[in-house]
């Protein structure tokens, strides 16, 4: 089901209606700024589709002043289809095929004004003295200008005078309304389903009901309406025929991650006093207050980076609203610049990213926090908020989903109670499940039988993880036993190129003999489950994916051919210096890490593991060195439950060992 069949003119609430969608249906639409149509055709073929985006806003497709800055499309000449973006045919082309690719086209839609002065539009139409193919002077207000202080007290102004010298259109005629009506009609007719009214408080909310009623069916309406509390105008007075922008969200957003504590946004929405959520189109920045304009104040644009990707993210996870994911182009300060010189798909080359396009809405952060939002759509709540009273927060989308974000400089390092099930999770703002969904792309997320996650999020970090990424449960260790984090070290000089692995488990003519356990016939009866915690390290990374056990038998079934068993990483309690710039466990997933407090050398395997499987407590390992001297020979260790030439660790322990020795040394967390 689509988002503009459940979001009326009427009103209908998101509360009420998110939680009986169907499974991932879309949430959140982006604002494709100054794009062409052929850009945005292939880019709901080739992204927006796929990543479950329900809808793009597009710039003015009416004809418009000629000129290289952006605002010229905002100056409309005529209603023709024929725009910087690209004609009519071209038009057609793009909706069709975005439909086709279960994208939705929003129009931004000019109600309020025709360009200002006089000249020749994109179509080549004249203009000038209030008078345009489709206008005479009789159909707009008497010239006079909107003061700054009006918006504060003169509704009148606000609504009758001209913004910005652009001339106003009498939107209470009735030949003014049945025009911009047949307009929007002949855009529905061509498959567009939603639009933007764009400066709607210049326009009275009665004006804009009488043009409702003149327009077919019920597309998605929402208005552009900039009210920080203290306007002549208010918000409110447009709800009855629409969505509402909640102008409010931006700035408080962006002074909280600015300025404040992330605390602070608990009840974050009606409770700080905006609109009801059913009726806000909410946004981090849009097309005017990242340039400064139309409401702008701690306004967090593509320009601040990670804070960007943190603010975003905490959006697209919170349940408020109906939201907006900008995508810009860099505009290098001059805040009247158009959009680059180059297509965004250029000759095969993706001009994203860099001093060009931005594509905000292809950051991996950000399209993660999408799919995050059409997964747990169906809890439309927050639960088991977490704080530290300051920028490191936790919360949970009931059973659907959970996340973390961390705007602070040091490692968020909590255990959290969610509402998920057991198992392993893909942290969809890095990585994607794989189709199998026996494997995940980056960093994996383990709740813990009892429902808890052991957070471990880097400084100004981010995860988050829903029910429709969770590894499939036959490729994991059982959900059950007693799982207690667990850390081996092994001391050993390795030089650069040197990885170090470890295999173990229970000796099976053991477990055969005292335990029940037929070994024999699987290596799993043997095996300690395990579930990697540190998956930082881009080296070690591709070894641990579907690395489920520590076991005598090295690969597992899906894990990389490269591994010899259960990969380590290396760490040291002093950085080299020699070494260049330090590297740390919890940023780098190698280095510097507090629990080292022995030396360098010091390969380091954590892990929770299912202490239920071992013997009082025990299980072996024997370390491994690829590309150096390889197996360990026999170990001799003292006082040890039962007879055996490996190392035997303590579950739930920290565990040192040196490399071809019989020394052991255990520690409490």
């Amino acid at each position: 089901m689509k988002l503009n069949k459940i979001i009326t003119t009427a009103g209908l609430s998101l509360g009420l209606t998110l939680p009986s969608l169907a499974m991932a249906a879309p949430t959140t639409f982006v604002h494709l700024f100054e794009w062409n149509w052929q850009d945005i055709a292939q880019e709901c073929e080739q992204f927006l589709g796929p990543k479950g985006y329900a809808a793009i806003q597009v710039s003015p497709p009416n004809e418009h002043i000629t000129g290289n800055q952006w605002w010229t499309r905002y100056q409309p000449v005529s209603y023709q289809l024929q725009s910087r973006g690209g004609n009519r045919t071209q038009f057609i082309d793009m909706v069709n095929r975005c439909n086709s690719a279960g994208v939705d086209i929003y129009v931004d839609t000019l109600i309020n004004h025709m360009a200002a002065g006089n000249g020749t539009g994109t179509d080549g139409n004249n203009f000038g003295n209030k008078q345009y193919p489709i206008y005479s002077p009789q159909d707009f207000h008497q010239s006079c200008s909107i003061n700054p202080e009006d918006y504060g007290n003169n509704r009148y102004r606000v609504q009758h005078c001209e913004l910005v010298g652009l001339a106003d259109l009498n939107t209470a005629s009735t030949y003014v309304q049945n025009t911009l009506a047949a307009y929007i009609n002949d855009l529905q007719a061509l498959g567009v389903k939603g639009f933007r009214f764009d400066a709607a408080k210049h326009v009275a909310a009665s004006d804009i009901q009488s043009l409702m009623a003149k327009i077919n069916g019920s597309p998605v309406v929402f208005h552009e309406v900039i009210d920080q509390g203290t306007e002549a105008v208010d918000a409110s007075e447009y709800l009855s025929t629409g969505l509402v922008t909640e102008f409010k969200y931006s700035t408080q957003l962006g002074n909280t991650f600015r300025n404040g504590s992330l605390a602070w946004l608990s009840n974050f929405g009606e409770g700080w006093g905006f609109m009801p959520s059913s009726s806000a189109v909410v946004f981090v920045d849009n097309h005017d207050n990242q340039r400064g304009h139309g409401g702008a104040g701690n306004v967090i644009t593509f320009e601040d980076g990670r804070l960007y990707d943190l603010a975003n993210v905490f959006m697209l996870a919170y349940p408020y609203g109906y939201p907006k994911v900008m995508s810009s182009y860099d505009f290098h300060g001059d805040t009247d610049a158009g959009g680059p010189s180059v297509p965004v798909h250029n000759n095969g080359n993706l001009e994203c990213f860099a001093s060009k396009w931005k594509c905000e809405h292809r950051w991996p952060y950000i399209a993660g926090g999408v799919d995050f939002r059409n997964n747990t759509a169906d809890n439309w709540v927050v639960t088991n908020w977490w704080d530290n009273t300051n920028n490191q927060i936790a919360f949970g989308r009931g059973s659907s989903g959970h996340m973390a974000i961390n705007k602070e400089d040091s490692t968020l390092n909590a255990t959290v109670q969610t509402d998920m099930a057991a198992g392993q999770y893909c942290n969809v703002l890095k990585g994607e499940l794989s189709g199998d969904a026996k494997s995940c792309s980056s960093e994996v997320i383990t709740v813990n039988s009892n429902g808890t996650i052991n957070l471990n999020v880097a400084p100004w970090d981010a995860m988050a993880i829903h029910k429709n990424a969770k590894l499939l449960q036959g490729s994991l260790p059982n959900n059950g036993g007693d799982w207690q984090r667990t850390v081996v070290f092994i001391n050993a000089l390795t030089q650069s190129g040197q990885d170090m692995f470890v295999r173990g488990g229970i000796d099976h003519t053991y477990a055969n003999a005292n335990l029940g356990r037929n070994c024999q016939t699987t290596n799993v009866e043997c095996a300690m489950p395990i579930r990697h915690n540190n998956l930082k390290n881009n080296t070690t990374l591709p070894w641990k994916a579907n690395d489920n056990y520590l076991d005598w038998y090295g690969i597992e079934q899906g894990q990389s051919s490269e591994a010899q068993g259960t990969a380590m990483d290396w760490t040291t309690n002093i950085w080299p210096s020699e070494f260049g710039a330090q590297k740390t466990v919890d940023n780098d997933g190698f280095g510097v890490t507090a629990l080292n407090i022995w030396g360098e050398h010091y390969w380091m395997l954590d892990v929770d593991m299912d202490c239920s499987k071992a013997v009082n407590g025990w299980f072996e390992l024997k370390a491994f060195i690829k590309n150096g001297p390889e197996w360990e020979g026999d170990i001799n260790q003292a006082s040890i439950p039962y007879a055996s030439t490996n190392h035997m660790a303590q579950c739930g322990k920290i565990n040192m060992f040196e490399f071809n020795s019989s020394s052991v040394e255990v520690r409490d967390f």
